[in-house]
């Protein structure tokens, strides 16, 4: 599978080329967002208000820092991914009203993401789950940081990052959804599991 190092903001050539499987590595400036993050953009949007950081071509990981003040600035000590699916409410919307390129997160999303991935070229990866520590690596400095009263956790960090990775691709820009797959995969299984237990039995 190709490995490829990709620099913020993200074009749609940058991720049209982009397949399930395939390895991203990504330098640039990126930005944090879970839930409480999701919902505010999009309440943004509606009201017609700029968010604080342009999305258009960007990069949206799914996480949240432990991170201390240090020196008049912030540093991040570890920022692990978490479960994208809790983002699946907001995601296409994201997608489609500002811009997003690149969604990083752990443990996959559903169909609506997987259907505006597909009309407005963005793609999904995972980063591995428990290595937080491996991620504040690549955060090589803290730019900003939005939305505090959400906590720490929830707000939007906009963060200068180097080959940020590895990442892999979950879900391409052609709609490809690799734990979809899966999952029609393991239902395809189930008839013949059942007559294996029938056998034994």
């Amino acid at each position: 599978m190709p490995t490829y190092y990709l620099k913020t903001p993200l074009t749609t050539e940058d991720v049209s080329k982009l397949r399930v499987g395939d390895t991203v590595y990504i330098s640039g400036v990126i930005v944090s967002a879970r839930d409480s993050a999701h919902k505010r953009m999009l309440e943004y949007v509606e009201r017609g208000e700029k968010l604080p950081v342009d999305l258009k071509g960007g990069v949206i990981y799914h996480a949240g820092p432990v991170a201390r003040k240090r020196d008049g600035g912030w540093e991040i000590i570890s920022m692990g991914p978490t479960t994208s699916a809790r983002m699946e409410a907001f995601q296409a919307d994201v997608i489609e009203k500002l811009g997003v390129k690149l969604v990083v997160g752990k443990g996959g999303m559903g169909k609506r993401t997987a259907e505006a991935m597909r009309k407005h070229i963005a793609a999904y990866a995972i980063f591995t789950g428990g290595a937080g520590v491996l991620a504040a690596k690549a955060i090589k400095r803290v730019v900003d940081v939005h939305w505090l009263d959400l906590g720490i956790a929830e707000a939007m960090w906009v963060l200068e990052v180097e080959n940020f990775g590895p990442l892999t691709v979950m879900i391409d820009s052609t709609g490809r959804n690799y734990y979809d797959e899966l999952r029609e995969e393991a239902r395809a299984k189930v008839p013949e599991i059942l007559s294996s237990i029938e056998w034994l039995h």
